[in-house]
């Protein structure tokens, strides 16, 4: 009898699998991807006896605010409906951008879908109470795609309280955000794994950029920002009044060090990494387009192209992915970008930003353990699109991300193995 009933949840749950879009990207050209990976794990199959629905996944997220209407007495701060409104800078805060790595209602939206697939989802949004809301749900596992809003540690904060009560979650641990977040530190780290980034310093104050013994150009950011904060067509620094200018700028804005490093003229990359130990895998390469920008504007990826000139209703073709890079050097990148993700030791996924000296050789520009995941293909998501190229759909790049968490935390798949 107890077989029987087995049998019949197991049957279930393969149904359910074939109804998502888990697999949609076995088909085609480039579907192959995922089916090695899968079908050379070392991890056994695992399925659940039980209803699929009864693994219970908290979906931690910090929702992107409404930009507050200028009618006279309108205090409203829901949460925005409108990707333009949402991207547009505010004016009314002292750090313009401040919201710009929290997640619009589609994307959080788009997540939660992908998820339920695979489970029961709680929405767990990442503000004050989220402690208390962790406590009572007590989910099997938190999906975290939380960034957090102030401090150094910020994007560490969900895993952390995580932690504190012994909750299991997706992606890096707090002391992976943490010095991923901090660009000094991740510099620091990748140099003493011998992993090639550009030669930097850290400036806390005007007199240490007027100091810089670096040769120009040069390119000053914050060293504790994310999503293109505080990188504009002004981070590109070719004397010591534009460097000194700058630094100030990003001081007074952004009340952190400032990252000043040897501009890398070459071309621009990002690899996303998928998995853990020796099932890590890079999706296709992303490839930088900088004759898509406007007229004049430097081959820089900063806040304006990301959320300013590149939007749904204009979008600039600025990726291909693959990328038109020959093989020798997309070896070159993806060992650099897997190089990076071992020596910060991050888990489940990555996005790894590249961008190659003036002799062509591929240098570490920071990594995202958080990635963005927007899912709509206007939006030119880095992450998605990669996945894309793989052949993978929205759902299952998110399905995928948290089965392979899964199967770190709990050593069973809650996706259905598929045999070559």
């Amino acid at each position: 009898m107890e077989e029987a009933k087995a049998e019949i949840h197991r049957t279930n749950f393969e149904k359910t699998i074939v109804r998502s879009e888990a697999f949609s990207y076995f088909r085609g050209a480039q579907g192959s991807f995922l089916l090695h990976w899968l079908a050379s794990s070392p991890l056994e199959a695992a399925f659940f006896v039980e209803d699929h629905l009864s693994v219970r996944i908290g979906l931690a997220f910090n929702l992107k605010p409404n930009v507050p209407s200028s009618t006279e007495g309108d205090k409203s701060t829901s949460p925005s409906t409108s990707a333009a409104d949402s991207r547009n800078l505010r004016p009314d805060l002292e750090q313009p951008d401040l919201y710009a790595e929290w997640d619009e209602p589609a994307t959080i939206d788009a997540v939660e879908h992908a998820l339920s697939a695979l489970g029961k989802v709680i929405r767990l949004e990442a503000d004050a109470t989220f402690p208390a809301k962790l406590v009572k749900a007590r989910p099997d596992f938190v999906f975290n795609i939380a960034e957090g809003l102030y401090g150094p540690n910020r994007e560490g904060h969900v895993p952390a309280i995580c932690e504190f009560l012994d909750i299991p979650y997706s992606a890096s641990d707090p002391l992976t955000l943490g010095l991923a977040l901090h660009k000094g530190r991740a510099k620091e780290t990748l140099v003493f794994h011998g992993v090639p980034t550009a030669p930097f310093l850290l400036a806390h104050s005007r007199k240490d950029a007027r100091n810089v013994t670096l040769p120009f150009p040069l390119f000053a950011k914050p060293a504790l920002e994310g999503s293109g904060k505080g990188i504009s067509v002004r981070s590109l620094c070719k004397n010591r009044a534009q460097l000194v200018a700058r630094v100030g700028e990003l001081l007074d804005t952004y009340k952190q060090p400032v990252v000043v490093e040897t501009y890398l003229p070459g071309a621009e990359y990002t690899v996303a990494i998928l998995g853990n130990d020796t099932d890590t895998r890079c999706l296709p390469v992303v490839g930088m387009r900088w004759d898509a920008l406007p007229e004049g504007a430097p081959p820089i990826y900063g806040y304006e192209a990301k959320w300013l000139w590149d939007s749904p209703d204009r979008p600039l073709d600025l990726f291909e992915c693959p990328a038109t890079i020959s093989d020798n050097l997309a070896d070159e990148v993806r060992a650099v970008a897997l190089g990076a993700f071992r020596a910060l030791g991050c888990r489940d996924w990555c996005r790894v930003d590249i961008r190659c000296d003036a002799s062509g050789h591929p240098m570490v520009v920071e990594l995202n353990p958080l990635p963005g995941i927007l899912p709509d293909p206007r939006d030119n998501s880095c992450f998605p699109k990669a996945a894309r190229a793989a052949g993978m759909s929205y759902d299952a790049l998110i399905q995928t991300a948290a089965d392979i968490a899964w199967r770190r935390i709990s050593g069973q798949s809650l996706l259905k193995r598929v045999a070559a």
